[in-house]
This record gives structure tokens, C-alpha cells and sequence, in this order.
């Protein structure tokens, strides 16, 4: 390894990226707006559900269960449409996700201890969101029912019952269950793939494709410079982005990192290296800059999105696609990233996921350095 000759190959690429205003493009700005828009846009918390109520009974009782319902901040109450043909135009309008009609009678029947159906009617069209209406409205009216028994037991003059069985719920790690606690950490992984493997995709093809490559096979250079060289700018762009990025993450959104920052440092240098190794790799294969970026975005950006636990859990795949998930470098620095920002966990639990990332980084330079030798480095 020649330190000289890693400096000239730098250098070489150090000018061409302050020419290409679309390279510093992809390395500065598109970082910047990946996490302003997945920190505001992408947020798979469930909360002010629009809603609208059609009241039949109009008495103190169905009154006051709409209020307890607009009063809860899962649920937004819109409109008040006058029967259940309007309510339906609602939810087929999308002006509405979900529906309640409250029938006729329902204060005589609750104060006669007869049992009273309220017809309650989603917009399915989103499963997982449905979903989870599904169990807040069932939770509601659970409590809202045991308001009506407490009443009931006090008006007879009776004790309440106590529930034979009390799960007390305490939720670790992520306690306001925000879901930007988990995705604007995990935006990291996809800011080091777009400028590691992305952009060092274009690098080595761009020598093949203007003719140079013939250069720098007759120039004092082996395989190793030329590899260091050509990587090492792609890698303090890089890690000057994750500083960046978690810079912005406590300061606009407030998510502080609750273990090491230094063990950050270290896996982002290591993800870095996989990604820098990758795009090379890629590079290298198919002497194309066309095809070099379409192939950097199916294997490395696209798996890092969907098949890394990112946003999409990976436990609902089918076997064969979480078998594949092992094999994307984005799933083992997205482990480690919840592991440092909300499980306060050390190098002692996460030194796996470390290991892994080293070895695709050894793996991925063998093989870089294997075709750049036959290339006559």
C-alpha cells in the first residue's frame, strides 16, 4: 500500500466531485430531505381517527359518549350526518375513516340493564390502520361500559367488583410509542447506502466508460491504492452525513441517543465500509454507469428499505424473504441502531451484529480486489 498513491487517486476524486454538482447533490441534499420528510411525512402512529356520529337517541347519555369519544386523542369526531345513508357517502367519500351510528332508545335501554347494540363501521381499504381502530373503539366502549356498571352499582347502592385479573402495562424503550422514535435512526442506514454504494457505483465505471482505465492500468498503482483511493472521499461524505443526521434528529425531532456515541461512530464507520465496498463492487461488475446505478439501487437501496426491519417488519415476511433479510447489511446496522438509541445496550449485546458487518466488509474488499487484479491493477 502506497500512501501516495492513495493520496493522487483521492485527489483525482476529491475534483471530480466538486465538478459534478449532481454528485454533491446526492451527497448533501438529498440526505437532508430523506430526513425532513421521513421525520414529519412517515408516521405510522394511529391518532385523530376522523370520525363521524349519526345520533338517533340525542339524550344526556349518547351526548356524553360523544364527548368521551372527541375527548380521546385517538379519535376526531367531524360531522354529525342526519341518518346512515349519509354516514355511508362519508366513508365512500373518504371524508371520513369510520362510522358510529347510535340508535334510537339506546339512554332507555342502558337505564332498563338491557343490552344495546351501536353499529360501528371502518373503511377496511387499510388493513393495518383499520386494524388498529378496530382495537381502539373496542377499547373505548370497554371502558365506557365500565363507567355505566360503576353507575349502575352505585345507584343500587352495591360495591364495585374488583377485576380478578389487572395487567399493569409498562412499555420499555420507545415509552410514548412514537414510531419517529425508530424510523429517523433508521433513515441513517438508507443516507449511507444512497451516498456509499449509490454514488461509489458510478466511480469505476466512469474510468471504463471515458477511456482512462487504460491509464491508470500502465500508472505505478496496484489494485489496493487504486480501491482506497477511489473509496476514501465517499467515506468521510459519509460519515459526515451521519453526524449530520443525528445532529438533526435531536435537535428537530428530539431523539437523543441513550447509549454510546462512540459505538455510533464505530458502526457507522463499518456500515460505511460495507456500503463503499458494495457500490465498488458493483462498479467494477458492470462498467456502466447506466447500469451500475440501476443495479446499486435494486441491490442496495430498495432491500435497505424494505427488507432491513426498517419500516416493514420483517417477523410478517415469508420464510424465504427473512432468510434474505440476513443477507442485507442495512438489517445489522438498523439492529444496532436500536439497540444504541432506544435499548441503552453496549458493545457486549451488540457485538454481533458488529461482527457481521466486518466480515461483509472483509468479504466484499476480497472480492474488489480479486476482479481489480484481473483487470490488470
Amino acid at each position: 500500500m502506497n500512501s501516495r498513491n492513495i493520496r493522487a487517486v483521492a485527489r483525482k476524486e476529491y475534483i471530480h466531485l466538486l465538478r459534478d454538482f449532481r454528485s454533491l447533490y446526492l451527497a448533501f441534499a438529498i440526505p437532508l430531505l430523506l430526513i425532513l420528510m421521513f421525520g414529519y411525512a412517515l408516521n405510522l402512529d394511529v391518532e385523530d381517527i376522523q370520525t363521524v356520529v349519526v345520533d338517533l337517541d340525542k339524550t344526556p347519555v349518547s351526548r356524553d359518549l360523544i364527548r368521551s369519544l372527541n375527548a380521546s386523542h385517538y379519535f376526531r369526531v367531524t360531522a354529525f350526518p342526519r341518518d346512515t345513508g349519509e354516514l355511508i357517502e362519508y366513508l365512500d367519500t373518504n371524508r371520513a375513516f369510520m362510522g358510529i351510528v347510535l340508535p334510537r332508545g339506546l339512554m332507555h335501554d342502558l337505564r332498563a340493564d338491557r343490552e344495546t347494540p351501536v353499529q360501528v363501521l371502518i373503511d377496511g381499504s387499510d388493513p393495518n390502520y383499520a386494524s388498529l381502530t378496530r382495537g381502539y373503539i373496542t377499547s373505548f366502549f370497554s371502558e365506557f361500559n365500565q363507567r355505566q356498571l360503576e353507575g349502575f352499582l352505585n345507584r343500587k347502592g352495591r360495591d364495585v367488583l374488583e377485576p380478578p385479573l389487572e395487567g399493569r402495562i409498562r412499555v420499555w424503550f420507545n415509552e410514548d410509542l412514537e414510531s419517529r422514535n425508530f424510523i429517523v435512526p433508521g433513515i441513517i442506514a438508507i443516507i449511507i447506502m444512497i451516498v456509499g454504494a449509490l454514488l461509489t457505483s458510478l466511480v469505476i465505471a466512469r474510468e471504463y466508460e471515458n477511456g482512462t482505465m487504460e491509464t491508470i492500468r500502465s500508472l505505478p498503482l496496484d489494485a489496493v491504492d487504486f480501491f482506497t483511493g477511489k473509496a476514501l472521499p465517499y467515506f468521510f461524505i459519509a460519515l459526515v452525513d451521519v453526524l449530520i443526521a443525528v445532529a438533526m434528529g435531536q435537535l428537530l425531532f428530539g431523539i437523543v441517543i441513550k447509549s454510546s456515541f462512540w459505538l455510533l461512530v464505530l458502526a457507522s464507520a463499518l456500515y460505511i465500509l460495507v456500503a463503499l465496498a458494495l457500490g465498488l463492487l458493483i462498479s467494477s461488475v458492470t462498467k456502466s454507469q447506466l447500469v451500475a446505478n440501476q443495479a446499486a439501487i435494486l441491490v442496495t437501496y430498495l432491500p435497505s428499505l424494505l427488507l432491513s426491519d426498517f419500516v416493514f417488519p420483517v417477523v410478517n415476511m415469508p420464510w424465504i424473504l427473512q432468510k434474505v433479510t440476513r443477507l442485507i447489511p442495512a438489517s445489522y446496522y438498523i439492529d444496532i441502531l436500536n439497540g444504541l438509541y432506544l435499548r441503552h445496550l453496549g458493545l457486549a449485546r451488540l457485538w454481533p451484529s458488529y461482527a457481521v458487518l466486518l466480515f461483509m466488509f472483509v468479504f466484499l474488499t476480497f472480492l474488489n480486489l480479486r476482479i481489480l487484479k484481473k483487470e490488470g491493477l
